[in-house]
This record gives structure tokens, sequence and C-alpha cells, in this order.
């Protein structure tokens, strides 16, 4: 068995091992991070031999710590790494090389057909119809998009929405509340096979699914970073915020949205970031808590796009794909029976 497990901002970790008795044997451990002393590769690899197979990832850690001599130094890994790394092979996880992956950009589509697409675009790539996919959204109306659990009262003036003319629309992920107006965010989803994450953890997931986007916020000048959960930030501020869904059909769905050019003052007025934000200090401290793409690279959208979508293919292979007449008529039946609906809206009032 192999697995691999690319450490957010760290190094590859590489395993290979059999499993003999229920028990892993000839194990092997490799990649390109740096290990002091030399020796210590040899007791990680001798502390994982003869494991039970079905052992958890903080059983196969605490033997790899309590393996190493004392001064040991990891660098681009650790020992949870390798943890990782291994549950991925014994549980069969493929990589990003495994797949051929499209890129949808566009076209724009109203708010509750984007939540709809989501869910069509995740169980087409499930069911196999389609493959891999990385979608590019584009807005055609203001909207601000809660999650799943979000109470809708709680987290939206409802009054001062519709003042501004946002549509209000709840996507299947969790997370927080999200504030889009056209040409002013830059979101995109990943509709991936589980088994791309089979063996992590949430957290190790979302880090591994976003790494292309931090390398290619990087390379035009920014100082991004995972900020765990689910944020990318950098020294200046937030940038923006990623959710997750795992449909049981067999895909995980994984979406961001960042800030690129924020009315801050509309966004306190729309959301309810605490009614104590919303004297004009306030209305500051919110607004340069989110710190936009366009002020850190004075760059056009588009331009900052094309650089995502580059560092995308470079790292693993993109080609064009759009959306099917099929896929388009399942959202618009989905937009009818669920997300269209106030019974999802007001789900959780």
């Amino acid at each position: 068995m192999h697995g691999e497990f690319k450490v957010p901002g760290g190094k590859l970790v590489v395993v290979d091992l059999d499993v003999v008795d229920d028990a892993i044997t000839n194990f092997r451990l490799a990649g390109d991070f740096f290990l002091e002393p030399d020796e210590a590769l040899e007791d990680i690899n001798a502390a994982i031999e003869g494991l039970p197979a079905n052992s958890d990832a903080k059983t196969i850690t605490s033997a790899i710590q309590q393996s190493l001599p004392e001064g040991t130094v990891m660098l681009g890994f650790s020992a949870e790494s390798v943890a990782t790394a291994i549950r991925r092979a014994l549980q069969r996880a493929t990589t990003w090389k495994d797949y051929d992956w499209q890129i949808v950009t566009g076209p724009p589509l109203e708010p509750r057909m984007q939540m709809a697409m989501d869910q069509v675009l995740s169980e087409e790539v499930a069911s196999g119809r389609r493959k891999p996919t990385l979608r590019i959204w584009e807005w055609n109306k203001p909207a601000v998009v809660i999650g799943s659990f979000q109470s809708l009262r709680n987290e939206v003036d409802l009054e001062n929405a519709k003042k501004y003319g946002f549509e209000v629309v709840r996507r299947i992920s969790g997370g927080g509340a999200m504030f889009m107006e056209a040409g002013t965010v830059i979101t995109y989803s990943i509709y991936v096979p589980v088994e791309l994450v089979q063996g992590m953890t949430f957290a190790d997931s979302y880090a591994f699914l976003d790494e292309w986007v931090i390398i290619a916020l990087k390379s035009l000048g920014i100082e991004a970073s995972y900020q765990p959960l689910n944020d990318i930030a950098s020294p200046t501020g937030k940038i923006g915020g990623a959710a997750q869904k795992r449909l049981g059909a067999g895909a995980v769905l994984h979406h961001v949205t960042m800030s690129y050019d924020m009315d801050g003052e509309k966004m306190v007025q729309v959301l309810r970031i605490g009614r104590e934000k919303m004297s004009d200090k306030g209305t500051k401290s919110a607004a340069k808590r989110v710190d936009p793409l366009r002020s850190q690279t004075g760059m056009e959208r588009a331009d900052i796009i094309d650089t995502m979508v580059a560092t995308f293919r470079g790292l693993h292979g993109l080609a064009e794909s759009e959306l099917t007449s099929d896929e388009i008529a399942r959202a618009e039946e989905l937009v009818a029976e669920k997300f269209g609906t106030e019974e999802w809206l007001q789900r959780v009032p």
C-alpha cells in the first residue's frame, strides 16, 4: 500500500507498507522533508512495524513520538503528518494526480441557482458522470449566503438586505455568512471524490484542498496562510473563508469566498456582525478585519483569477469544461424543490 500527504505549507510525506495478518509490515517512510539525526528515520520505521492495521492516527502518532531520539528535529513534517499518510495508505486514498481535472468558469447565475449547482455538480462527480471539477463562480445580483445551520434572523438584517437589493439564500455546507456583490468577491468550488481526502481529519482536508490557492496568492506577493479551521488570511487581515460538505453519495464539496473589493460599511448594515459594531468605529473595525485582495495586490479581479487558474493547472492539470444542459435542468429543479423555498431558507429561523 502507498500513501502520500502534502503537509500544508510544508513537505511531502510518502509511506509504503504491507499488511500481513492485520499488522503493518515492511514499512518505509520517505519524502522531501528534513530530519535530524539521520538515524531517526529508521527509528520511525521500526516504531510503525508491527502496529495493528486498524490503529487510529492518535496511536500511530504516539508510537512515532516515543521512538524519536532526544533532540530530534523534524522540519516540514511531523509525527501527525506521518500518521495521516499511513491512514491514507491503509484506506487506499487517492492523490491529485490520479484525476483528470476540469474547470468551469461562469456563466453568471442567480444566487439560488448557485446553491443548487453546488449540490448538482457534487452529485455528478460522486456518480462518475463528471470528472473532478474546479468551478469559478460569477454573480449576477447581490446576495447574502448563510450557512446550513445558521439562524436567518440572527445573521441577516432582512430589512436592510431588501433595502440594498440583496437576495438571501442558504447553502448546504456549514460555516458563516458570506456577503456577495458582483465583481467584489472571488468564489470557487472544488468537487472531488471522497477518496482524495481519505484518512484526513476535517481540519487537514480544509488546508489540503486550498493549498493551491495559498501558492497562487503567494505568487502575487501576498503573505497568505491557512488559519484553522477555515480561514485564508494574511498579516493585514482575513482574505476569505472556506466551507465544506461531504455528501453521502461519495463526493466532497469544498468552496471558498475571498474578498476582492468589499464595501465594509454596507456589509455591517446587511449582516448582523453584532449591533455594537454599527458605530462608525465599529464599521471601520469590521471592514478592516477583512482585507480585500484589491488593496493587497492592486490587480484586476480577472487577473487574480487567471493566476489562480494557472497555478491549479500547473500543479494538477485542468481541461476546459461547461455546465451541461442536464446539470442546468437539475439545478433548476432543485431551486423549485429546495433552494427557492421558504422552508429551506427558514429551516433555522
